[in-house]
Formats: structure tokens, sequence, C-alpha cells
């Protein structure tokens, strides 16, 4: 399972980004795809996921309802991640993840194997 992030980069409060994270070696029919987040000195943080099949979303306690949509494209085995009004404490590495089955990361279970991608740097300047 392979997973590239993209989409990054440095806007002003109040802007836009669209995360991409391409997935290979599975299909979205069979994983689910997460957005997780690490600002400095803080813990790694669910923000989004979408689950394998049908691609019921959910989104962390710590986003605003309306602000971060999640969206996939299975015919690109690509998930997105569109993020609106963007806010200095939404700063952070942003990482997509794969795993069978998002309930585990919702519950906090250790059962099912996460996959990584690399990070993209998302920074908000106020």
């Amino acid at each position: 399972v392979q997973l590239q992030a993209s989409g990054g980069g440095s806007v002003q409060t109040g802007g836009s980004l669209r995360l991409s994270c391409r997935v290979s070696g599975v299909t979205l029919d069979d994983y689910a795809i997460g957005w997780w987040r690490r600002a400095p000195g803080t813990e790694r943080e669910l923000v989004s996921c979408i689950n394998a099949g049908d691609g019921e979303t959910y989104y962390g306690g710590s986003v605003e309802p309306g602000r971060l949509t999640i969206s996939r494209d299975n015919a690109k085995n690509t998930v997105y991640l569109q993020m609106n009004s963007l806010k200095p404490e939404d700063t952070a590495i942003y990482y997509c993840a794969a795993t069978a089955n998002a309930k585990s990361w919702l519950y906090g279970s250790t059962s099912l194997r996460t996959y990584w991608g690399q990070g993209t740097q998302v920074t908000v300047s106020s």
C-alpha cells in the first residue's frame, strides 16, 4: 500500500487548499482513507476519514462543520481534503493514511494496520 499526499502550501488566513492523496496497491472500495495532522508540539490527530465501500465520512472533533470536506474519486483512486477558511491553528503537517475500516481509528483500536503516506506541510499565516 502506497499513499502519496500533495497539495500543501502556504496561505493567508481565510484561504483555501485542496490536499490530494493518491493511493496505490489497494482500492478505495477496500480501504478507508484518512487525513491526519500533527502541529508542532502536539500529538497527531485525525482530521477526517472516508470509509471503504459506502464512503461514509467522519470528521474530527476539532474540525468546524462545513469548513473541511473529504471526498474521493474511485476512478483515480484518490482522496481529497478541501479546506476552506483556513486559520493559523490549521498549520500542521498533514498525512494521509489507509486502514481496512475507519472505525478502528474512531474507536482507537490498533487491531487493524494503518499505512502512512509522507506528509504535506500546510502553513496558514495571519
